[in-house]
């Protein structure tokens, strides 16, 4: 007859005992998506994350029977999360940084502006700015023209405040 593929199962003394050695893993992975989940759920900075993959990391150790024992899966839980928090946090919020605008809207003021069509004194009409079509508002006295320059003098929203140039 041959021997069950979890021998450690039916140890004398508990019948319970080798079953219990042979699912630690699994809380590990509970234990591991609940910090992933947590990470999710809070506002950012990436410190929560690591000690998910750590936790997520042992359990998978821990089901190839690579870690068995209590205090082993602990310290490659620490080492694991703590060693990862600090090689790879910084490369991933740079990365994350590279994917936000550069300027502000504030920049804009000053910058020249082309007038899509003609704008009265107070009206409205679109003007180009850096590649894109803006709402645009004359703020000075004159009547801007179709094709003329005109500088921004405020945003407000998305539309900006021209004064003929």
């Amino acid at each position: 007859m041959k021997s069950p593929p979890f021998r450690d199962w039916l140890v004398p003394g508990s019948r319970l005992r080798g079953f219990w050695l042979n699912m630690d893993w699994w809380i590990w992975v509970l234990a591991g998506l609940a910090l992933l989940a947590f990470e999710v759920a809070s506002p950012g900075g990436f410190y929560v994350l690591f000690f998910g993959v750590g936790a997520l990391a042992v359990g998978l150790l821990a089901a190839l029977g690579v870690a068995e024992t209590l205090w082993l899966q602990g310290v490659l839980f620490s080492a694991l999360s703590v060693a990862s928090l600090l090689c790879f946090r910084r490369p991933i919020l740079n990365k994350m940084r590279a994917h936000e605008p550069v300027g502000e809207v504030d920049t804009l003021v000053g910058a020249s502006a082309v007038a899509q069509g003609k704008i009265v004194p107070g009206g409205f009409g679109k003007a180009e700015l850096r590649g894109s079509t803006w709402n645009a508002r004359n703020a000075g006295e004159s009547t801007i023209g179709r094709d003329q320059l005109c500088m921004v003098e405020r945003v407000d929203g998305l539309t900006l405040w021209v004064r003929a140039d």
